[in-house]
């Protein structure tokens, strides 16, 4: 309600007692004065209060529009909280949950810098792509990659690699930055998500055949342990979070050299798993940009995820041959 309107019986009051001064009706004029003189007093409370109410009427409507500001502040910052919620789930289809993680929390700053790690490297290519893709449709050949891509990273996340990218049917990863289980837990952790890879595709080989694909995917795989350089490579404007050196390439070359559904590992690697799983040595194979030859090893299982393709032979054949260097 309006402060006027508060007022109005203590107006008529004044307006009376004003007559009544003004009428002389006091026989005591002492009286009178005193009379005149509250009356007075009373006047320049009222209209003191009167004031107070206005400014207090005033900071009321300011503090009304205030509220409202804030409202539409609080709602325009909740609606720009979902839309970079949105965006930075959308950006962590791009990046590595480990990398997403450390770049959002601040541990890692988005600058090119590097650093020098003893890493263990996984790379893995479908055998004879370029053929299947010229035997398929293109939207039949996308949703198989695409299927096949998805069931590897799963694999991969739920054994704690670092995706560093997909190069078309390839992919490439790598255990120890920027968490780390220690050297020999990330090798073991590399060789155990290859074979649950293999054990995974066969069950897919088995079920595309059945949805009719001519030529369900094969792998190659090949691991290895050693140091590079990792960090942020390019330029101010674009970057990439990867790793570089020798032992990258040696990597690459040991898939290369591996058996349709199988796997090569370096040495340093073998070294560091060699108690979980049963070998056996294979010529020693020439890998480009190093100086001497890779001693390889052939693997006849896994203790702990791999299922033997002859239960009743003590040492049972792997479902998908395993090489070691």
């Amino acid at each position: 309600m309006p402060s006027h309107d508060l007022f109005g019986a203590e107006e008529q009051t004044l307006a009376s007692a004003q007559e009544l001064i003004e009428s002389g009706r006091f026989a005591d004029l002492a009286d009178g004065k005193l009379y005149a003189a509250l009356v007075k007093d009373y006047q320049k409370l009222l209209r003191a209060t009167r004031r107070l109410m206005r400014l207090s009427d005033r900071n009321e409507e300011q503090l009304n529009a205030l509220t409202q500001e804030q409202r539409r502040a609080n709602e325009i910052i909740a609606e720009k909280n979902k839309e970079l919620e949105s965006l930075s789930k959308k950006l962590s289809k791009y990046l590595s949950p480990q990398i997403y993680q450390s770049i959002f929390t601040g541990a890692q700053n988005v600058e090119i810098t590097s650093n020098r790690k003893k890493l263990t490297i996984f790379f893995s290519d479908v055998v004879n792509f370029t053929e299947t893709t010229d035997k398929m449709e293109s939207e039949d050949l996308t949703n198989l990659l695409n299927r096949y891509l998805t069931e590897m990273t799963n694999i991969a996340l739920e054994h704690g690699a670092t995706i560093d990218k997909y190069i078309g049917d390839a992919i490439m990863v790598f255990f120890g930055d920027p968490e780390s289980r220690g050297v020999k837990e990330d090798a073991r952790c590399c060789v155990r998500m290859a074979i649950a890879m293999l054990k995974r595709l066969r069950e897919l080989q088995t079920e595309w055949l059945e949805l009719g694909a001519e030529q369900p995917f094969h792998l190659r795989i090949g691991i290895n342990t050693g140091y590079v350089t990792v960090g942020n490579f390019g330029s101010n404007d674009r970057m990439d979070y990867t790793i570089i050196g020798s032992c990258v390439n040696a990597t690459a070359r040991l898939e290369f050299h591996a058996e349709t559904d199988g796997i090569l590992i370096g040495h340093e690697t073998y070294a560091l798993v060699k108690d979980e799983v049963n070998t056996e040595e294979h010529e020693p194979i020439k890998v480009k940009a190093l100086p001497n030859p890779c001693a390889v090893t052939r693997c006849w299982g896994c203790t702990t995820t791999w299922l033997a393709r002859d239960p009743s032979s003590a040492r049972s054949r792997t479902a998908s041959s395993c090489y070691w260097i």
